[in-house]
């Protein structure tokens, strides 16, 4: 582990959650900020981060690839889309960087190329970084093994801002991820993500997912146990994005100088 600040490269600082992420490492007073990266032929290449972030000028300026800044960063914090960030991961492999992913929406194929990196790079890959939904994540699982197999039936409900491109969440998927584990069952046979149509009574075993993209909601995540007479919900509200940026700084703080290894939130955390 790294007894300095680590110094922090994020990917993206042209979008909504790099310009919060740049925020929060300036914020953070063991960390440093030492580059940003924006598509190669940005208008915004050479601009300050801050001013970028509208905080004020920072004096390091956005670049347009990792290349250019190889030898002044430890960990590198990626929220873009799934092709980039294997593109990151590959590169933080052959140039012994750690790298923070919250990318979602990965496939199968892409969870698994993710995956073989496990020991070639110190990772921290979190669907949320959020400190509070990883919190309601350990509530999910005591809640399941007590009510799932008890005639409670299992909703995941989400909501997000209209310009999300992926559904269900990638929070919402681990939350049912979680609640099928507690409960010794496969999310894929039994998650059902549409409901159309006569489809007939509802299974005992069903966790069901229902998907809202709406305005400019940040993320707001309910788990549904109900059974005649009784509902119980387990729910998390996200009223700005700075929660999840922050969450990605304290897993960049973590992640510098640990051994190869993919890590999640929890060890982030200390709750395994």
């Amino acid at each position: 582990m790294s007894s300095t600040a680590p110094r922090i490269a994020i990917v993206g600082v042209a979008g909504r959650m790099g310009r919060t992420l740049v925020n929060a490492v300036a914020q953070d007073e063991a960390a440093s900020l030492a580059g940003g990266i924006v598509e190669p032929g940005s208008s915004l290449t050479n601009a300050d981060l801050g001013e970028l972030a509208g905080i004020g000028r920072l004096e390091v300026t956005a670049v347009d690839s990792l290349d250019a800044i190889v030898d002044d960063f430890d960990v590198l914090i990626d929220f873009t889309a799934p092709k980039v960030t294997l593109a990151n991961l590959a590169f933080c492999a052959q140039h012994g960087k750690a790298i923070v992913i919250g990318t979602t929406g990965l496939s199968d194929d892409e969870l698994a190329e993710l995956d073989s990196y496990r020991d070639r790079v110190a990772m921290v890959f979190a669907p949320n970084m959020s400190v509070g939904v990883n919190l309601t994540l350990k509530l999910l699982e005591t809640a399941a093994k007590a009510l799932g197999d008890e005639g409670y039936d299992i909703e995941v409900i989400e909501s997000h801002h209209r310009h999300k491109v992926d559904a269900p969440s990638g929070t919402a998927l681990r939350m049912g991820e979680v609640v099928a584990a507690a409960l010794d069952r496969d999310l894929k046979e039994h998650g059902v993500f549409e409901r159309v149509g006569q489809c007939g009574p509802r299974d005992a075993k069903e966790i069901g997912f229902a998907t809202v993209r709406a305005g400019d909601i940040v993320g707001e995540h309910t788990v549904m146990f109900a059974t005649e007479g009784e509902r119980i919900e387990i729910t998390h509200k996200a009223s700005s994005r700075m929660t999840f940026a922050r969450g990605a700084v304290r897993a960049a703080r973590w992640v510098a100088g640990r051994d190869a290894g993919r890590y999640g939130m929890n060890d982030v955390l200390g709750l395994e």
